[in-house]
């Protein structure tokens, strides 16, 4: 999938200045289910080369797969962005869509293993890109075009992936999360590497229940807020019958004032 767009985009980046941004999320729920979005976003640079570019793109065969397509839209500054969401049902399905996107996504996979309470969920693989352009295109293509497309018009304008692009993974698990990526809220990022160079996903995230003496204690806490604000309504009420009561003429008062 990544290489369709990329492909669909390599003529657009001579230009000076094109620019195509590709994010992946991928999110696991602690059932096991979850989902994958790739949002691409092509700078305003690629609209002015391309000013019927939204309406061109086609995208027949991801939905056909079970993607759900949202976009083309324009973006504030004047690109364009596409995002592309499929369900999982169990991380096996999760792995699969994350294979089908190519590179600079290699060897990558979902594990899910439940150890008595422990449940974890461990993801394997690298992000690396080897051949520039040309790893985004399959072998049936090189064979029936005779090469990378567009591969002279990039090479003469100079034009690689590093500066033409960026892909970002951001992998949300559940569990407390042990990985050696940008991890923060549950959510670890990774950027891709596209100068031929490799990252490491090795991470995986532990789910544990709570133990029994936590849930005795936010029950506790819980009853004695719960008491604590019963205790401050009941203040409230005393105080103002207190001052309603002193604040009317007593049975006496009113018999002298009547003299």
């Amino acid at each position: 999938m990544l290489g369709r767009i990329a492909v669909c985009v390599a003529a657009l980046l001579v230009a000076a200045g094109c620019r195509v941004d590709v994010t992946v999320d991928l999110v696991v729920r602690p059932d096991g289910t979850g989902e994958l979005a790739v949002t691409a976003v092509a700078d305003a640079a690629v609209v002015d080369a391309a000013p019927g570019l939204a309406g061109d793109l086609r995208f027949e065969d991801a939905t056909a797969a079970g993607w759900v397509v949202e976009g083309p839209t324009a973006t504030p500054d004047g690109g364009l962005t596409v995002t592309l969401r499929h369900g999982a049902s169990s991380v096996e399905e999760a792995t699969t869509l994350l294979q089908s996107l190519g590179p600079p996504f290699a060897d990558v996979r979902i594990d899910r293993t439940i150890d008595g309470d422990a449940t974890s969920t461990a993801l394997s693989g690298r992000l690396v890109l080897d051949g520039g352009f040309a790893a985004f295109t399959d072998s049936d293509l090189l064979a029936s075009v005779g090469g990378t497309p567009f591969a002279d018009d990039l090479a003469a304008a100079g034009a690689t992936p590093v500066d033409s692009m960026s892909v970002e993974l951001r992998a949300s698990l559940p569990g407390a999360i042990e990985t050696s990526g940008s991890a923060a809220d549950g959510t670890v990022t990774w950027s891709a590497p596209l100068d031929g160079s490799s990252v490491d996903l090795a991470t995986r995230a532990e789910q544990r229940p709570a133990p029994a003496w936590a849930s005795f204690v936010s029950a506790t806490a819980l009853i004695l807020l719960v008491a604590w604000i019963a205790l401050v309504v009941a203040a409230a009420v005393i105080v103002i019958r207190r001052r309603r009561r002193d604040g009317r003429p007593s049975l006496e008062r009113l018999q002298q004032l009547d003299r």
